[in-house]
């Protein structure tokens, strides 16, 4: 009978790139497992089982330098290539151990090898249950029982860790090695840089011997417990538990602040520890993630950029046209000018046009204008909306200059030093409170949207624009994501105000960034007094997008549509909501509609809804960005999901645990709105 060790490696570890290559004492992680196993007496051979990702050469390559067997199969579907690597080596009965175990004992391998000869089985391992630290799992298993594996089962998680279907009960005849204690909870794999590292400080401990057992190891971590502490607060087998997302996002945590570039988008905004975190692809309003998961996107639809849906063909093709004809060049992109042209004519009390390329730097762009223009540094910004780029940007005096260049009038900074003022929050619907500030601060700009979580009261808007007549201030209306959506062009059209100066973004390239600012040219030609400028505000492709997405839009009337889908969607969330004698509270225009329970436990019956919905294909939480993608089928088959989440939210009220529900944390409540 012929026993073959097969160990699994690749280099395109998702939570820990190239691990296995990594030197520990300099030798490579997977030069220690092989040359530790080869101590095995009831061993006949030792093969790799790596796949034929082009990643994996540089390991196949040392592998089969150190004179070992490295056998190439599929990425994903290990099971698969096991199956490959023992029918190539002839082998009867198959070891299981992984490359990210460099700790595997070779005594723990032989008497795992010996019992299950002698117990006269299909399947024994000492991992189930766990009773030794995690990372000497060593499985042993028949090649009978590992071909009907292969032929039965076609179940992803199945294929990709190889032996869950061996270990179901009454398929196959199982039997285990169990230690007297256990030390389950002892964590010597190398599944992230903090396992690596305790790893590290054992060989480091006990070099240059690599054949210590792991009873030396034991000892080791009792006396020194400190060299431990690296990795303790991980969970054994997290990584089998987790989506190549999740993983990702796990490092990227390590190498990205906050790990990502936007907050909004950030996993513990949805779903600690379960949400998928990154899409593969996108298309209408369905998203797929990395492990090829189809979701429909009954959430923020790229934080409301994609009115349109995502991917849509038309803007696509007129940007893969500008990308086959060039993006950049010396000279200047027509399609700038026939954006403005296009955006004037849309707003005809505007008169000129400045063009960037996200939310927080055209309101940067804007206050910088309107502080030339007015002459006066004090900004007034509506607090009522909490936090946005544009309050943060307001404050230019702790920010560099746009183009990272300094001019004459310039102090280190990069701000025109005449152009330091101060940012006074109000509260939108509070007059009152704005009139005040106007008197007491000089006021020169005033900055707010036209309308965030509820529409304004007493004519509040008429009298901003008459208060900003009067004094001589901009107003400035903050149109990025309100843009579009209910009217075509800024919401201030529905309500009859026209400001001074407008930014939109959000929704105008549908999903390719693109932003602008327009303005009336008294106080748009104030831009030429202080340096505004950018390369990659010279781009192609923002604005060839935006306007085939102004021409889609305008054709076919989105923001009919959007408005009417996002009107529905709320009266049927209120509807459930009388159903299951629930209180929520509705926010938002209606293409940006969202609730809120209330209840102390709001946050968490969100987590449970996203939960819960998640595994009913949705990415969905208590608000939906509405899309032209989102049409009946869609919103039907969204409520008849939603609807016994509902009724468990009821069972909660009245006195079940919601807590008992949660597979995991409470979702982050964002930042506090301001008061």
């Amino acid at each position: 009978m012929k026993v073959v060790a097969i160990i699994q490696a690749r280099m395109g570890s998702t939570r820990f790139p190239n691990k296995v290559m990594k030197p520990i004492c300099g030798v490579p992680m997977i030069e220690i497992l092989l040359g530790r196993l080869a101590r095995s007496t009831e061993v006949d051979q030792i093969v790799v089982a790596t796949s034929t990702d082009q990643r994996n050469a540089p390991l196949a390559a040392h592998v089969r330098a150190l004179g070992y067997e490295c056998v190439e199969g599929s990425e994903m579907d290990v099971l698969d290539r096991y199956l490959v690597a023992a029918t190539q080596c002839k082998a009867d009965l198959v070891v299981r151990i992984t490359g990210d175990c460099p700790l595997i004992d070779p005594v723990l391998v032989d008497e795992a090898i010996r019992k299950f000869n002698l117990a006269d089985v299909d399947y024994l391992s000492n991992t189930s249950p766990a009773t030794f630290p995690d990372g000497l799992d060593t499985e042993v298993f028949s090649i009978n029982a590992l071909e009907r594996a292969a032929k039965e089962t076609n179940v992803a998680f199945d294929r990709e860790h190889v032996t869950p279907y061996l270990r179901r009960p009454g398929s196959f005849v199982q039997a285990s090695i169990v230690h007297t204690e256990n030390l389950s909870d002892l964590r010597w794999t190398v599944d992230d840089p903090a396992d690596f590292a305790v790893v590290t400080n054992v060989f480091e401990h006990f070099k240059p011997d690599i054949h210590f057992s792991w009873q030396d190891v034991l000892n080791y971590q009792a006396s020194h417990p400190e060299a431990f502490l690296a990795n303790q607060n991980i969970t054994r087998n997290a990584g089998a538990k987790m989506g190549t997302g999740q993983k990702l996002w796990s490092r990227a945590k390590r190498i990205i602040p906050g790990g990502n570039m936007l907050l909004s988008k950030r996993s513990e905004m949805f779903l600690p520890d379960q949400w998928p975190a990154y899409f593969s692809r996108a298309k209408g309003c369905r998203v797929w993630d990395l492990d090829g998961n189809e979701f429909i996107d009954m959430s923020i639809m790229g934080i409301g950029t994609n009115i349109l849906g995502y991917g849509n063909e038309e803007v696509d093709s007129a940007v893969h046209q500008t990308i086959h004809a060039g993006n950049m060049s010396t000279l200047n992109c027509p399609e700038e000018v026939y954006l403005a042209e296009k955006l004037v004519e849309i707003h005809p009390w505007a008169d000129m046009v400045r063009l960037a390329r996200s939310g927080g730097e055209a309101n940067a762009i804007a206050i910088r204008i309107a502080r030339a223009a007015s002459g006066r540094d004090n900004v007034a910004v509506c607090g009522y909306h909490g936090w946005h780029d544009w309050y943060l940007s307001a404050n230019l005096g702790d920010t560099a200059n746009l183009a990272g260049h300094l001019l004459p009038g310039l102090d280190p900074s990069g701000v025109p030093q005449n152009l330091k003022g101060t940012t006074f929050p109000f509260n939108y619907n509070n007059y009152q409170e704005l009139e005040d500030l106007v008197t007491a601060h000089n006021i020169g700009t005033i900055k707010m949207e036209v309308m965030r979580n509820k529409g304004p009261e007493n004519n509040f808007l008429q009298r901003v624009r008459k208060l900003a007549t009067d004094r001589g201030i901009v107003l400035i209306f903050d149109e990025c994501t309100s843009g579009f959506r209910q009217t075509f062009g800024g919401l201030h059209k529905m309500y009859g105000v026209e400001p001074d100066m407008a930014m939109f973004g959000k929704a105008l390239g549908n999903g390719y960034a693109i932003t602008a600012v327009i303005g009336r040219r008294n106080v748009m030609e104030a831009a030429q007094s202080t340096f505004i400028s950018s390369t990659f505000w010279t781009e192609r492709i923002g604005p060839t997008a935006a306007l085939k997405t102004l021409e889609v839009m305008e054709r076919t009337q989105s923001w009919v549509s959007v408005t009417n889908t996002g009107l529905e969607i709320r009266d049927r969330w209120q509807k459930l909501a009388d159903k299951y004698e629930l209180q929520i509270d509705h926010w938002g225009l209606p293409a940006l509609t969202g609730y809120t329970f209330k209840s102390a436990n709001a946050l968490a019956y969100k987590t449970l809804i996203t939960q819960e919905m998640l595994a009913k294909g949705y990415l969905a939480g208590t608000s939906v960005y509405v899309s032209v993608g989102h049409n009946d089928e869609v919103v039907h088959g969204y409520f008849k999901a939603l609807e016994p989440i509902f009724a468990n939210i009821k069972e909660c009220e009245t006195g079940r645990d919601i807590l008992s529900l949660l597979k995991g944390p409470v979702c982050h409540g964002g930042f506090k709105r301001l008061n």
